[in-house]
């Protein structure tokens, strides 16, 4: 008798369904178990009072002094508004006064918020009591050039400011290494030329997942955060619900660095062989907004696919393609090597997650689950279905009754390392 194995996967506010049976399937990347706080709160709190590498924020901040505190923008799932009660807290208990405290949204390369959304993410009290603002990547202080050569240009209210408090999630990065830390300042609240000379990196072999101590893309992130400071960090590790498992705050390095022991802690996957069908999403809204966001988890999908295979990638893409770059990239491309050609000739941001979907394209097939326009889906060079199920029954039919499978609920978390 063949057992089924069902799933239910992320897919914008819902959810897609799958089964797979059991004799194919070879893992299933999740999670693993860690011991959970008491709360959200008392994880952000604990983290406060027990810096690493730093003294505690209200012993760094003094009265009168203009505070911006750097946080992630509607494409990320930072919940800003979680960590601010406790943060203003603790800057309140310092005698900072609320109007010389303002919430930066770092955009990097992404679009302005609307007032109702700089509301949810801040949360009530923070909307309530201290100024919100996006970076401007045309009102910038330049610090000077990396040892890369990238220019240090940070937007005029967090470069300004007498202290500079950086709040983020951590989680893999498929060319940072990880997120977090210093990249809420550059990328963050930098300008797109900053970006691309940085991000021009991501061609070195060091320059992945996982990847921190030789990631020379990474070192040049950190180089530019030294040159601009920060005083202080807060990020937390999210589980796959979201929801705040650890918080790490203090030095800039070395409170990140413990944060990322402890996603791999948690998220890292082991795995004995690759797949010849691996379906991954990113676990919903708001990672799955458009391509551009839900590639990341067809990035750590690589890591886990045999040559020749399959990747499902489940997204709902509501807003389409994303960024502008990535999509005339994607468009304008008469086959997936011509991207990496064009990257190749001159880099240029947003068109480098067109070329890592075309590196991936080069060694195996990928069909998209999602909302888009099939036309629009075929023309950048991925089969279109709107079903996982249906995505899934054609791969078995292709890769035969023996397919090997594995699935990645949290394909933008979850690392496969080959073992």
């Amino acid at each position: 008798m063949v057992i089924i194995i069902e799933f239910s996967l992320g897919y914008g506010k819902g959810k897609q369904e799958l089964s797979v049976p059991d004799e194919n399937l070879i893992g299933v990347l999740t999670p693993n178990k860690v011991e959970a706080p008491a709360s959200e709160e008392a994880a952000v709190k604990r983290a406060l009072l027990e810096p690493i590498g730093s003294p505690r924020l209200r012993d760094i901040v003094k009265p009168g002094e203009k505070i911006a505190i750097v946080t992630s923008d509607i494409t990320r799932p930072m919940p800003t508004y979680k960590v601010m009660p406790s943060l203003l807290d603790e800057l309140n208990s310092a005698g900072v006064n609320p109007k010389d405290v303002t919430l930066v949204f770092a955009l990097g390369s992404h679009r302005r918020h609307t007032e109702e959304e700089m509301r949810h993410l801040a949360g009530e009290r923070a909307f309530a009591e201290i100024n919100l603002a996006d970076s401007d990547v045309d009102d910038c202080v330049h610090f000077g050039f990396t040892s890369n050569g990238t220019p240090v240009d940070i937007t005029r209210t967090v470069a300004e400011a007498d202290r500079r408090i950086l709040l983020g999630n951590i989680e893999y990065h498929y060319f940072a290494g990880y997120s977090g830390g210093a990249k809420a300042l550059m990328p963050g609240v930098s300008t797109p030329a900053a970006i691309e000379k940085n991000h021009s990196l991501m061609v070195m072999e060091e320059s992945r997942a996982g990847n921190l101590e030789d990631n020379p893309l990474r070192r040049d992130i950190e180089e530019s955060g030294a040159m601009v400071g920060a005083d202080f960090i807060l990020n937390v590790v999210l589980n796959e619900k979201k929801q705040i498992v650890a918080a790490f705050a203090g030095d800039m390095v070395k409170a990140h660095r413990e944060g990322c022991k402890f996603l791999d802690r948690l998220f890292a996957a082991p795995i004995k062989e690759r797949a010849d069908i691996v379906v991954t999403c990113q676990a919903g809204a708001p990672k799955d907004v458009n391509l551009y966001q839900t590639q990341k988890a067809l990035d750590n999908a690589k890591h886990a696919v045999k040559d020749g295979g399959t990747v499902i990638l489940v997204g709902e893409c509501p807003e389409g393609l994303g960024n502008e770059t990535f999509s005339k990239w994607m468009r304008e491309a008469e086959s997936p090597s011509a991207i990496i050609e064009r990257l190749s000739k001159g880099f240029k941001l947003g068109g480098h997650k067109a070329a890592a979907i075309a590196l991936i394209l080069k060694r195996a097939d990928i069909t998209l689950v999602s909302e888009m326009d099939e036309e629009l889906v075929r023309s950048i060079f991925l089969e279109p279905e709107k079903s996982v199920q249906r995505a899934f029954d054609k791969a078995l039919l292709k890769h035969g009754p023996q397919a090997t499978v594995i699935v990645m609920p949290y394909g933008g978390s979850t690392l496969p390392k080959l073992i």
